[in-house]
């Protein structure tokens, strides 16, 4: 039923409904009165989201489309901070639809990484064979919530472990609520993380490659002669390992001061989990932080191998397979130059992706509205849709949506006027060769 749309018409689309591209302001602060800046800005994340250069949407009969319009609008127009208050939002318009609402609150999050080869010369990249063969490349390490909106991203070097990054994208969000819960795959978790998440006010969810050779700990507290001893029951056998409570009421001040320094960006989490690491020897600090995650980490476990109760781990799948669906729908849009990144310094590796971050949620963000806009017909017309079938729904599908070939930018004819497009009958034989 969703209707067929050019890319750069969901673009002028979504803006009519958000005024999204309001947020791209001179870098001098100053008020533009520049004649198509609307159009110069479409074609410039058109450009670098779908990774194909300028000359594909460039029109020298257009003056808003020639190159020296969007060369200028790029390095005056398109940033950091105003792509971030962009997606602040897109990020707000999709939590007020109902379907969104339905998908989740935004309390649940998860982290993960999306690799791309940059075959140029750059010291912001790092080597891989795995991913990148030969060549070297950078991760695009990107935190959705679970109404599958984007809500931050940053740039890392090579393919590290995430755990030293995931945090450092939760401190800084674009917009949106902040997460309670956050979903890792099963390369991002150590103790040390654990303990600066809880600090934080997270609860750290990776998933485990080994989930059998890991330990379970218990906290006990001092024997004063009067608490008897923690009994545990069924789990006595597998809580044979003690956290030092000792270790983590000693370094308590500190522990507060580093959480401290992580809010206020005074320090990045990178470095503190690098730094007290040490290569494998903790500091005395970091192995109180250890300590402090332990026993997060067993609550983790247990409920991650409840044996009655299934709700904890099927969030944690759900919210990752919605990160890889985010994924393939990023891969989708970033076709040109066989998705390959050739920018050659950080700052136009970040502005890119971002870019890219902001074109998926403006496609999230309009699919969404479409479906809830079906489903609302759907009922009206007397079928029985039921909430559980709704809350399946995925706002991540793009065969209706046009990525490829020469792109026109038309504002006048972008809008469907009044109220939303026209469905397609999904009965109708159209384009069947084409979807299967």
């Amino acid at each position: 039923m969703l209707p067929r749309i050019e890319l750069p018409d969901l673009l002028f689309e979504v803006h009519s409904w958000t005024g999204v591209l309001d947020a791209f302001g001179h870098v001098s602060e100053r008020r533009t009165r520049m004649e198509g800046l609307l159009v110069s800005l479409v074609a410039l994340l058109v450009s670098q989201s779908c990774n194909i250069g300028l000359t594909p949407v460039i029109d020298t009969q257009n003056k808003a489309l020639t190159r020296s319009r969007l060369s200028h609008v790029d390095q005056n127009y398109l940033r950091a901070d105003t792509i971030a208050a962009a997606n602040a939002a897109l990020i707000t318009a999709q939590s007020r639809i109902e379907l969104a609402q339905m998908w989740g609150g935004g309390l649940l999050a998860s982290v993960d990484g999306l690799r791309f080869v940059v075959p140029v010369k750059s010291i912001n990249t790092g080597p891989s064979p795995k991913y990148y063969g030969y060549k070297r490349g950078v991760t695009w390490l990107n935190a959705v919530n679970d109404q599958v909106a984007g809500i931050d991203a940053m740039v890392v070097r090579g393919t590290p472990r995430d755990s030293p990054y995931t945090l450092d994208t939760l401190l800084n969000l674009d917009g949106g609520v902040k997460p309670e819960m956050v979903a890792t795959d099963n390369a991002s978790y150590s103790d040390m993380a654990f303990g600066l998440y809880k600090m934080l006010g997270f609860r750290f969810a990776p998933r485990f490659r080994d989930l059998e050779d890991q330990r379970f700990w218990r906290a006990d507290l001092p024997d004063d002669g009067e608490t008897p001893a923690a009994g545990y029951g069924p789990l006595e056998a597998v809580a044979c390992n003690k956290v030092n409570l000792k270790r983590i009421a000693t370094h308590w001040p500190d522990m507060l001061r580093v959480a401290g320094s992580l809010i206020t960006n005074q320090v990045r989490a990178y470095d503190l989990l690098r730094m007290f690491g040490r290569e494998g020897h903790p500091t005395p600090l970091g192995a109180a932080f250890a300590e402090y995650g332990r026993i997060d980490k067993t609550m983790h476990l247990l409920a991650l191998v409840d044996p009655v109760d299934d709700t904890y781990r099927r969030l944690m799948n759900r919210q990752l397979t919605v990160q890889e669906s985010r994924h393939r729908l990023a891969r989708a849009i970033c076709h040109g130059g066989r998705g390959q990144i050739r920018q050659a310094y950080r700052e136009g590796q970040e502005d890119q992706l971002a870019s890219l971050g902001l074109v998926l949620n403006a496609v999230v963000l309009w699919n969404t509205r479409y479906l809830d806009a079906a489903v609302a017909r759907l009922r009206a017309e007397g079928h029985a849709v039921k909430d559980e079938d709704v809350a399946r729904l995925s706002p991540l599908k793009d065969r209706h949506i046009n990525f490829l070939g020469r792109y026109l930018f038309n504002i006048k004819a972008s809008g469907p006027g009044q109220g939303l497009r026209p469905f397609r009958d999904p009965d109708s034989a159209e384009d069947d060769e084409e979807e299967a």
